[in-house]
């Protein structure tokens, strides 16, 4: 299929906000989910025909449940300073690609709903009805919010845009509005335990076959164990990095990590998937059915340690709410996850990323690499927003921007940061997060990419720059379908661990 022609944003030298563009996305929404697709999630198979009754309520039970979302409904005062801030916005110029702008199509609803000002004197607050067209914007504007929150980041009242595009995905998953990308997924991680419906037998196949590439570049036998009873780390990966470029060369970077320090460690077919599409959709109960995958296959093999690999939202999760959800870590109080966390070795933080092991062994002079392999490319690196804006590494505040970098500096000789404003705490999202990244959406995919293409030009100009590094599967599937509209090569884009993979020495 050929891909949709539309006008790619003309990349400028300094921040510009743009000119508004009503409905300048209206047309851009994603495929919505057949009835086989929400019915095995537990959703309606189609919109019911009391559907705005039925939205009514979601709301009312959400406002019930999470304090915050009635919080984040009250507190706006619409001072604008979210405006230029979200890079949908700035790559479209639709008004309604305006965080408050987008936070007030469920606001209104709300205040008409729940608010006495808005039953007696609607006009008066901006309360509105929910129509069938409020409705369709829902369906089309909230899908077009990856959740970044980089919004959030400016708001003086710090209102969290990423939770209100939560709960308005799963009131229309509970009228039977779901959308196709994020309900399929999960029903394949339900079904088989990763993202691409990957069954164990290919996934022994894959595994064997990187085994062998290995030896054949190398000469060295390093294993990427699956299912194996008592290894100390069972490493939890996003299902990319089994088969697609450039995310298997950052498979190949633990793996080489875990052979060079001696670590025995085991993927597992059941928790095949690091990735959790649950919180896309602001479902609680889907984040959880998905987390405890990882808590059955960490106590079927007896392992010690958990480890995340190289995915933004997976990591936000695991940080944020595994505690909770699962008991990895401290939080829960079920047998299970009583007997979880006395098998697991709390000398270590668990979970852990695998930058933090990385980073460990290197400060410990476990590793050793020879730099001058990576000397062919001038690096720079990318914050994925779930990792910058929701979560956590190390023992101290801005570890997450810190160990990443250091990394990079042990295993390449040239790197170069990019502008102030685009990146660590306020970077720019790579435009395909939020359960965003399908064909269906490229032209919004593509425009809200610009921020980030911007600050990347601007460094690939001035200092040679011709790497970009991250640390989400979603920034590189998202940037190797950007790059090249930006006249940028696809290889431009790739893991910290795919460095790390290409310096290290094996055997030293």
């Amino acid at each position: 299929m050929a891909a949709p022609e539309f006008a790619v944003p003309e990349l400028k030298e300094y921040p510009v906000i743009p000119i508004l563009k009503a409905d300048a996305m209206a047309a851009a929404k994603p495929y919505v989910a057949s009835a086989p697709m929400n019915e095995a999630l537990g959703f309606p198979g189609e919109l019911v025909a009391d559907w705005e009754e039925r939205a009514v309520a979601k709301l009312g039970e959400l406002l019930q449940k999470y304090r915050s979302l009635k919080v984040y409904l009250d507190a706006c005062v619409h001072c604008g300073a979210c405006t230029d801030k979200c890079h949908y916005f700035l790559g479209t110029g639709d008004p309604k690609n305006m965080p408050v702008a987008r936070q007030d199509l469920l606001r209104s609803v709300y205040r008409r709903h729940f608010t006495p000002a808005g039953k007696l004197f609607p006009k008066l607050v901006g309360a509105k009805d929910l129509t069938r067209d409020m409705l369709e914007d829902w369906y089309k504007y909230y899908n077009q919010c990856s959740e970044c929150r980089r919004c959030s980041l400016f708001c003086p009242y710090g209102i969290d845009t990423a939770e209100i595009t939560m709960a308005a995905k799963e009131i229309l998953d509970a009228v039977g509005y779901g959308q196709k990308y994020t309900n399929e997924i999960i029903g394949k991680v339900h079904r088989v335990g990763n993202n691409l419906g990957l069954p164990p037998a290919a996934l022994a196949d894959t595994l064997e076959g990187l085994e062998e590439d290995i030896k054949a570049d190398t000469g060295v036998d390093v294993r990427l164990p699956l299912d194996e009873a008592g290894a100390e780390v069972l490493l939890i990966t996003p299902s990319a990095d089994f088969f697609a470029e450039p995310h298997v060369d950052s498979l190949v970077g633990y793996a080489k990590v875990f052979h060079a320090a001696g670590i025995r460690w085991t993927l597992s077919s059941k928790a095949s998937e690091a990735g959790n599409f649950g919180m896309f959709i602001g479902s609680y109960d889907q984040l959880r059915r998905i987390a405890l995958r990882v808590r059955e296959a960490a106590l079927e093999l007896g392992v010690k340690r958990i480890v995340v690999g190289e995915c933004g939202h997976a990591w936000r999760v695991a940080y944020s709410f595994w505690n909770t959800l699962t008991g990895i870590g401290a939080g829960g109080n079920d047998p299970f996850a009583l007997q979880l966390q006395k098998q697991l070795d709390q000398r270590y933080k668990q979970p852990s990323h695998i930058c933090e092991v990385t980073y460990d062994l290197i400060r410990r002079g476990a590793l050793k690499f020879d730099k001058e392999a990576n000397d062919h490319r001038i690096v720079t690196f990318h914050d994925s927003c779930n990792v910058a804006r929701g979560s956590r590494m190390g023992d101290a505040p801005g570890g997450q921007f810190e160990i990443p970098r250091a990394i990079i500096r042990a295993v390449a000789n040239h790197y170069v940061e990019m502008a102030p404003g685009t990146t660590h705490e306020q970077t720019f999202c790579c435009g395909g997060g939020g359960g965003l990244l399908t064909d269906e959406l490229l032209e919004l995919r593509v425009k809200g990419a610009s921020p980030r293409m911007e600050a990347l030009k601007q460094v690939a100009d001035s200092d040679g720059v011709n790497f970009m590094a991250t640390i989400c599967a979603i920034c590189k599937a998202q940037f190797t379908k950007v790059l090249p509209y930006y006249h940028f090569d696809r290889s431009m884009i790739g893991g910290v661990h795919q460095l790390v993979s290409t310096a290290i020495r094996l055997g030293a």
